[in-house]
């Protein structure tokens, strides 16, 4: 994709998060990195329904403006700029406020249950990553354990987080997320959820390369050591 289809892509899917009511008011950020290493990013400060094209800010790896701009880039610049750190296969990165996930954030209940046959084959276990105060390096500090091993994580008290090697794929990550955790929910109204045998969960596993599902996915819970 040319540069003006890259920013398009960006717009396309802040207009759909915000349809979708994962985010309200300026909530949420968007980033994607570049072919030559640099990056496209939401601006801070906009609501995403009202993204457009030259809004969308050019930055390097220190989030400082490649072309000028009247805006800058989102407050939480430093935890994605941390996402293409750890992960050299990840393309883009997506955060978000979907409700259902999110109360699992603020509850501070990872989502990993291996209950849900097409969670288990996309995402695998999905953890909780520590309390980070927003646009500080705690949440960069927070999540940096866990990327090496997850696609998609809660952030306690505040959100959901989803890399991919492209921006459709972060995006995808972000709906199944939100998609099992409201499923998850109803089957704990209806007296709880039915794990999978370890036995199936293997065979699930088995099944990504066939399905062409990349990333990180662990088979089973992991989390860094010492963490919940």
């Amino acid at each position: 994709m040319n540069a003006m289809e890259i920013k398009e892509q960006i717009c396309d899917i802040c207009h759909k998060m915000w349809q979708l009511g994962w985010v309200a008011a300026n909530d949420g950020n968007v980033t994607v990195k570049l072919e030559d290493g640099t990056f496209y990013a939401t601006p801070t400060g906009i609501s995403k329904s009202f993204i457009t094209p030259e809004k969308i800010v050019h930055i390097d790896k220190d989030s400082k403006l490649v072309e000028e701009s009247e805006y800058r880039p989102s407050s939480e610049i430093k935890m994605h700029l941390r996402c293409y750190e750890e992960r050299e296969d990840v393309g883009a990165v997506l955060h978000a406020h979907p409700p259902v996930a999110t109360g699992y954030a603020v509850a501070n209940k990872a989502l990993d249950e291996y209950s849900m046959i097409e969670t288990v084959i996309a995402l695998g276990s999905i953890p909780v990553t520590p309390y980070g105060t927003p646009s500080t390096y705690e949440v960069p500090e927070a999540i940096a354990p866990y990327l090496g091993s997850h696609d998609v994580v809660l952030l306690q008290n505040h959100g959901a987080l989803a890399v991919g090697a492209d921006l459709l794929t972060a995006y995808y990550r972000m709906e199944t997320l939100e998609l099992f955790a409201k499923i998850s929910l109803n089957a704990h109204l209806l007296g709880g959820a039915k794990e999978i045998s370890r036995e199936n969960i293997d065979r699930l596993i088995s099944m990504r390369e066939n399905y062409k599902v990349t990333g990180r996915h662990p088979g089973y819970k992991k989390y860094p050591e010492g963490s919940k």
